[in-house]
């Protein structure tokens, strides 16, 4: 009798993996309008995301005992999640599954489409797939479904056809992790003298649809070996003597290349570039008499430059030119007159201007967040829950906004070395006016505006909403000014231009808010802004402290990509240049004056927020 196969080790599941299955549980239960327990899967699921360390390394260690006692889990959920590592199932999603037979996580990802939409449409036409929704909408049998109608067809299709834009690409915020954990193990590997990710990645497009990774070292076997057999590949499609092609449990493809470490910087720099940053340089070198490829830059047979990056432009008659900048859009020629700007750094926020708590929709306290911004080097942190009209999420009114800024005046007696700014994320209606009366905003070290509904308006009626919004004195910063959700919804149809010019005119500061599905403004407008003279705020909009981490290094990626310094960005200046930045400081950069026609109540505010704390 032959011996039994071995059966190949299961691949431990990922904390995105596991987070996944629970925001799917949660779906579900929702669906079924079980109380309580959707949003205990949901506080689950951000306490996995949250953890700085994979978690089935926890649960080997310390077994069932060590997933059950992690902040936001307990026991009942702490059983599932065990259960789901130790099988790769979780036995009650499996019954959910068998039972309502739907995709729920793709389906729910349309803008406007929730469980029990989800649970009409199956019940009703049979919809399972993404698929399916778009064969019954394109056949008009969604809008005679009650609580759809035609409306509800046409705004489901734009959905469709906005998720099918960007697929096959996933947001830069998940995609970053995967890739440094493999660009680690890739140094790991006896020889290595460099690993690096290249490619979209490296450029930070805000998505990406597969992986480049170049790597320097002689024993090009050995890092094959490594590339192919890493836990997260789950099929190789090719393998060569220097190459390797791999599909990821993510799905995403991943490709490898190995070079000499002569090579290392050209290699880099080709795999890095847009094809069209890759044309230009190749004709500037051939307008030299040189020759550029991904072995280096030759003047005939001799290799003159490719083992660092640097030494290739430079032998170019460049400045060198960040990744992010690398599109082909006028960074080559500013690169030829020496007018590479200073790009802000990945280091040099020192205070983030929005944070939400669990006095709303957050996840933690305030002083938690407190403790996760000093953990990142921060300095100071603004908080700015939502307000009254997003009732979903318990939104503060005037009374509860000044309860939780008598709150932070005493968690800054206490504090030494960083200071908690009190604030509110404003909502701007449909008409422009907000949600909070203008005395008590003027009692709020800072406050942002945002559009959190009506998203459908003509660009003409919400450009109007948004410049009326910026002409409140007491709105220092435009949220997320475009609302978009990156293969979700679009953004608001805005006339930007007007937007950048009535910021620079109000002293309104623009923000770049860094959730991996907003990362908005997005880089074409920040050059503009950058241009036009704006002041920026990169902020993480963080919900968790583990989200605070996306300001400085997905929204610093937005910046750079659109030529920021340092200068251009608030909360990159100490707290009191921040607040002097803000629409109560008086002069701009170069002492210019920021706004015309001020209230004679904000002179009493600046006063005020001067002197406090």
């Amino acid at each position: 009798m032959p011996p039994a196969r071995r059966q190949p080790a299961r691949r431990p599941l990922s904390n995105a993996e596991v987070a996944r299955a629970l925001r799917e549980m949660a779906l579900f239960l929702e669906m079924r309008d079980v109380p309580f327990k959707p949003r205990a899967y949901e506080k689950a699921a951000l306490a996995v995301e949250a953890l700085d360390r994979p978690l089935h390394e926890i649960a080997a260690e310390r077994g069932l005992a060590g997933v059950e006692e992690l902040p936001g889990i307990g026991r009942g959920i702490g059983r599932r999640i065990h259960e789901l590592l130790e099988t790769g199932r979780m036995e009650d999603l499996e019954a959910l599954r068998r039972e309502t037979p739907v995709d729920i996580v793709g389906l729910t990802s349309i803008e406007g489409l929730g469980p029990k939409g989800v649970r009409v449409l199956y019940e009703a036409l049979g919809v399972r797939t993404l698929e399916d929704l778009e064969r019954a909408c394109r056949e008009g049998r969604v809008r005679s479904l009650p609580h759809f109608g035609e409306r509800s067809e046409r705004k489901i299709l734009r959905g469709l056809e906005l998720l099918a834009g960007t697929a096959g690409r996933q947001l830069l915020g998940l995609v970053l992790p995967v890739a440094r954990a493999i660009e680690a193990r890739l140094r790991e590997v006896p020889g290595v003298e460099r690993a690096d990710a290249a490619g979209s990645l490296r450029r930070r497009r805000e998505t990406v649809g597969d992986l480049d990774f170049v790597v320097a070292a002689r024993d090009f076997e050995a890092v094959a070996r490594a590339f192919v057999e890493l836990p997260d590949v789950v099929h190789v499609h090719a393998r060569g003597e220097t190459k390797a092609m791999v599909r990821l449990a993510n799905g995403l493809d991943a490709d490898l290349r190995v070079v000499e470490p002569e090579c290392h910087g050209a290699a880099l720099c080709y795999f890095t570039g847009s094809k069209a940053h890759n044309v230009a340089l190749r004709r500037l070198a051939q307008r030299q008499g040189l020759k550029l490829n991904e072995y280096g830059l030759f003047r005939g047979e001799k290799r003159i430059a490719g083992r660092t990056e640097e030494e290739v432009y430079e032998a170019l008659g460049l400045a060198f030119i960040p990744p992010e900048l690398r599109e082909d859009r006028g960074e080559i020629e500013a690169a030829l007159e020496g007018r590479i700007p200073e790009l802000i750094g990945y280091g040099e926020l020192r205070g983030d201007l929005q944070i939400q708590t669990d006095w709303t929709d957050g996840s933690a306290s305030i002083e938690e967040m407190v403790e996760a911004a000093r953990a990142l080097g921060l300095s100071y942190i603004a908080i700015t829950d939502h307000t009254r009209d997003l009732a979903m999420t318990g939104g503060s009114d005037e009374a509860r906004l000044l309860e939780q800024a008598e709150a932070i005046r005493k968690l800054n007696a206490r504090l030494r070395g960083f200071r908690v700014l009190s604030g509110a994320e404003v909502n701007i209606r449909p008409d422009g006016s907000l949600d909070i009366a203008d005395e008590v905003l003027a009692r709020l070290d800072v406050v942002g505006a945002a559009i959190h509904g009506s998203f459908r308006q003509s660009r003409e009626v919400a450009t109007r909403r948004v410049l009326r919004a910026m002409e409140n004195p007491h709105v220092d910063i435009l949220f997320h000014p475009t609302a978009r959700s990156i293969g979700r919804r679009e953004p608001v149809d805005l006339d930007i231009d007007a937007v950048i010019a009535a910021a620079v005119r109000t002293g309104t500061v623009l923000e770049i808010d860094a959730m991996p599905d907003r990362l908005d403004l997005k880089d074409e407008y920040v050059r503009r802004a950058v241009e036009a003279g704006c002041l920026l705020a990169v902020d993480s909009d963080a919900h968790q402290p583990s989200h605070l981490a996306y300001a400085g290094e997905l929204g610093i990626a937005v910046a750079r990509r659109g030529w920021a310094t340092r200068a251009h960005v608030v909360n990159a200046q100490s707290v009191e240049r921040c607040l002097a930045l803000l629409k109560d400081g008086r002069k701009g950069p170069g002492g210019r004056p920021r706004r015309t026609g001020r209230s004679a109540g904000s002179t009493s505010r600046g006063r005020r927020r001067a002197g406090r704390h």
